[in-house]
């Protein structure tokens, strides 16, 4: 099955460049359609002029973001040099704790195709 998802500049370099091996998302509804071996295709944003596309080697759900950040390196999450409280702020700052409550986390660990 093939994805399509949006990325901030920041997040699509560091995918591209293999710097960012695991993806986060809330786990919601559309989020819950993806399964191991599926595709990927991120469009970069704001200018949404470059795609790449990945495929879904494991899928990492958690009730919290903190369990799911607590799971693994951050480098994994292309944010290497970050503490706890960066990444959880980032993550309630960009989605809100009442949908992160509401729906929980989801890692998705990727390879470029």
């Amino acid at each position: 099955m093939e994805h399509e998802m949006h990325l901030y500049e920041s997040a699509f370099k560091k995918i591209a460049s293999g710097g960012k091996t695991i993806e986060i998302r809330l786990n919601d509804e559309k989020r819950r359609k993806i399964s191991v071996g599926d595709n990927i295709t991120f469009t970069k944003l704001p200018n949404e002029d470059e795609k790449l596309t990945v495929e879904v080697v494991e899928l990492y759900p958690y009730a919290t973001f903190e369990e799911l950040y607590k799971a693994f390196d951050f480098s994994e999450f292309g944010c290497e040099g970050d503490t706890m409280q960066d990444l959880l702020q980032r993550t309630y700052e960009f989605w809100g704790k009442e949908k992160i409550e509401k729906f929980g986390a989801l890692g998705i660990r990727i390879n470029l195709i």
